[in-house]
This record gives structure tokens, sequence and C-alpha cells, in this order.
């Protein structure tokens, strides 16, 4: 089943239980996908591009609470929260830090590095390998511990 075809299930659910907060989650899905079909470029929606898609969402929110927190915006902030909680029931589940430290430590030992100055090879190998199954912030701070 596509993310769309999900989506326009659960927006009907959502709408008849009344349940705003899911609303606005999974409306800003909807759009996002329907910006992506339209723009022109032709790129098939495959699972990777949905799961980016649905990442690229989620950092903007987090950004977005980050600044409402910092300006004392509790209400706000509370919205891109309850966002954010949506939009990542569509996401796989992340790794957590151990289980991503163990795929990087195989990946560093594949790629030979060894220092900081190959950091680029392991985050590029790094992105590709844990797509969706990672956040790449969190990529990159482990990356920066086992080389450091």
């Amino acid at each position: 089943m596509s993310l769309e075809t999900k989506i326009a299930g659960d927006l009907k659910t959502a709408m008849k239980a009344k349940d705003q907060v899911a609303l606005r989650g999974i409306r800003a899905i909807k759009s996002a996908i329907m910006l992506l079909k339209t723009d022109g470029s032709g790129t098939e929606i495959t699972d990777e591009v949905e799961i980016k898609l649905l990442q690229k969402l989620v950092k903007q929110r987090k950004e977005s609470l980050d600044i409402f927190e910092k300006q004392d915006r509790a209400d706000l902030a509370q919205k891109e929260k309850e966002e954010i909680a949506i939009i990542e029931r569509y996401l796989p589940e992340q790794m957590g830090e151990a289980e991503l430290e163990g795929v990087l430590k195989t990946i560093i030992e594949t790629t030979g590095a060894t220092s900081m100055r190959d950091m680029g090879k392991v985050m590029g190998m790094a992105s590709k390998q844990l797509a969706g199954k990672a956040d790449g912030k969190m990529i990159s701070q482990v990356v920066k511990k086992l080389l450091g």
C-alpha cells in the first residue's frame, strides 16, 4: 500500500473522528505528496522518496519547534510537537544509538576510514544504507564519535 493510499484512508478516519490534531498532520503529508507529484520533475514516487519526504516534514517541524521554544511560544510549540508525532507514525521505526553504532562500525571497516578526514566516505555510504532508519544528525554524531 502506497503512502498516498494510506494517507487518504487515515484522513477519512480522522475526519469522521473529528481529530483536529491528526487532520493537521495528515493534511500536511497529503499536501507535500501533491506538491511532489505536480512539481514537473517527473520523479517517480518510490518508498525511498516517500521516506525522504516524511523526514523533511519532520525536520521542518523540529526546526520550527526549536524556534518557538526559544521565543517562549508554548502554544505554537505544542502544535509542532503534535504534528511531528502524527508524521512520525508513517516513518519506519528509527534505529537506536547502539544498533546504529554497530552498523556504522561495519561501514567504517568497509571503507577503511581511520580519521575524521574520511568522514565524507563514511557518511555517503551510511546515508544510502540507513536512509529512513536513522536521522542524519544522529548518524553524523556517531560517526564523529567513532572516528574522533
